[in-house]
């Protein structure tokens, strides 16, 4: 008998499960899956991260950085277009790696996982909470410091001008539990009410590009591609400006844009027709998505010049530029606002979805306790693996600040890309003649591209994110050696000796 740790799950046998498994309810049609994935990819991307990379590294040119960020992107999801049309699991990555590497992979990457989904709604629910209150300062409100902020942070109260520490970011919190319940509530509902927030944001892009368009001024694209030099930011960092190097830096600061998309596979078995509307979920949203950010960062670049985004900072950007130069349209510069923060709240349903999908098919694994896989009998969903992950995500929500878990979900991500792709690449070779009904082009060429380039932008986060991934990845391993590999039912159905 082979090594267990090395035991692969067959694809016959997890499409055996896929229709075996009662508690999941197939109700997702093609527009809810494209919906769910433009629902996790539009948010802060769009609104924040194009002003950044904008001032930090391209200027005009920002828009090149979206199309190389876009075709890493395009290479991942065209491996999980095909390992979703063949595999209609629960899972996503997880179960992807269960086929071709093995359990121990499969373990690594779902607990990965959680630094994507997990740690990354509650980076996008304390950016939440900070648009949520300057809503509130439009309207003459305000939260105090104290209530908004995490204890390890300190500022001046805005209406005390006292400094103050954190507390607890209690619109955080709010934001998560409400979302949470939604989720509980269930996938049809959930995925109704992300519909909503998909056109509403997207309507009101689509109305910034329509109508920004007629302001802008052909100087503030020219040149489009800035001279090679640095930039030295507020914080002092210094950045790669113009020119190649730093079309390149703008496409590493706007891919985290791109995040999400690969959410829609882990509703696999809530997809009516499953082999059919993942590749369109998948791929669709991406499609779409890349076309709207392209023509937003041309307008915001043609609107505003790189001087405004660098004095007034990349959160009050798209406000500021509409409120300068687009006259007669200031109520436009609020309803951005209600964008972002409909944006976020999307993002972070997407992200809940898919972390307690992830964990449900670890449950019906054996790897994590049975809870995570429960479902409720009238909604039948995973109601307790997503208020366990509630505890999990308000805690990092309200009490850790956003810096220091944003780049755990950014190396998180592009780790589980670069599994996908090795994998597709790997089944191919092993059983190429499975039946698949959509097929990734030009193998193994697509999935050696996707690797290296996500591989090139782990290299570029830093060697305090690669020891943050390092560390955590360790933690994963202990809690599979002293529970997953006891539980394991592959294990226990290949006859494994008992562990001790």
């Amino acid at each position: 008998m082979g090594n267990p740790l090395f035991g692969i799950k067959s694809v016959q046998q997890l499409r055996a499960e896929a229709e075996g498994h009662a508690g999941l309810k197939r109700t997702l049609g093609p527009f809810d899956l494209v919906a769910l994935g433009i629902g996790a990819i539009i948010g802060a991307g769009l609104f924040v991260r194009t002003a950044a990379a904008a001032a930090n590294n391209a200027g005009p040119s920002v828009t090149i950085g979206f199309i190389v960020a876009a075709v890493g992107s395009a290479f991942a999801g065209l491996c999980y277009a095909e390992f979703a049309s063949m595999i209609p699991m629960a899972g996503s990555a997880y179960t992807y790696a269960y086929a071709t590497m093995g359990e121990l992979a499969a373990w690594i990457i779902g607990w990965d996982l959680i630094l994507e989904y997990a740690i990354g709604a509650a980076t996008v629910g304390i950016a939440w909470s900070e648009y949520f209150n300057k809503l509130l300062e439009k309207f003459g409100m305000h939260i105090p410091y104290a209530w908004c902020h995490s204890p390890l942070e300190s500022g001046v109260d805005k209406v005390t001008g006292v400094l103050t520490h954190g507390i607890i970011n209690l619109p955080a919190i709010f934001i998560v539990l409400m979302l949470t319940l939604l989720l509980i509530r269930g996938i049809r509902e959930s995925a109704f009410v992300n519909g909503l927030i998909v056109i509403t944001k997207v309507s009101i892009v689509v109305l910034f590009i329509a109508l920004g368009w007629g302001y802008i001024n052909p100087a503030n694209h020219v040149p489009y591609i800035p001279a090679p030099g640095t930039f030295v930011d507020a914080q002092h960092v210094s950045h790669h400006y113009g020119g190649l190097m730093g079309i390149l830096g703008a496409g590493g600061v706007v891919f985290f844009a791109f995040i999400g998309f690969d959410a829609v596979s882990t509703a696999a078995q809530e997809a009516r027709k499953p082999k059919r509307d993942m590749p369109i979920g998948i791929l669709g949203s991406l499609a779409i998505c890349t076309v709207l950010y392209i023509l937003f960062a041309h307008v915001l670049t043609g609107v505003a010049t790189i001087d405004d985004f660098r004095t007034h900072g990349k959160e009050a950007s798209v406000a500021f530029a509409i409120e300068r130069y687009m006259h007669g349209y200031g109520w436009l510069a609020t309803f951005v606002t209600v964008a972002i923060l409909a944006g976020f709240s999307s993002v972070i349903l997407v992200m809940l979805l898919g972390q307690s999908r992830v964990f449900f098919a670890m449950s019906r694994d054996g790897l994590v306790p049975a809870v995570f896989s429960e479902t409720h009998k009238k909604f039948q969903t995973p109601y307790k693996s997503n208020l366990i992950f509630f505890l999990l995500v308000g805690a990092f929500a309200g009490f850790i600040p956003e810096d220091i878990v944003g780049d755990m979900t950014s190396i998180g991500t592009l780790f589980a890309f670069m599994i996908v792709c090795a994998g597709v690449w790997i089944l191919r070779v092993k059983q190429p003649e499975l039946q698949r009904d959509f097929r990734t082009p030009l193998v193994p060429l697509f999935p050696i591209l996707g690797i290296i380039v996500c591989g090139a932008m782990i290299f570029g986060l830093g060697w305090t994110n690669w020891t943050r991934l390092g560390v955590w990845l360790l933690i994963g391993l202990c809690i599979y050696a002293f529970y997953g590999r006891k539980h394991s039912k592959l294990r226990a159905a290949a006859g494994a000796p008992p562990t001790s």
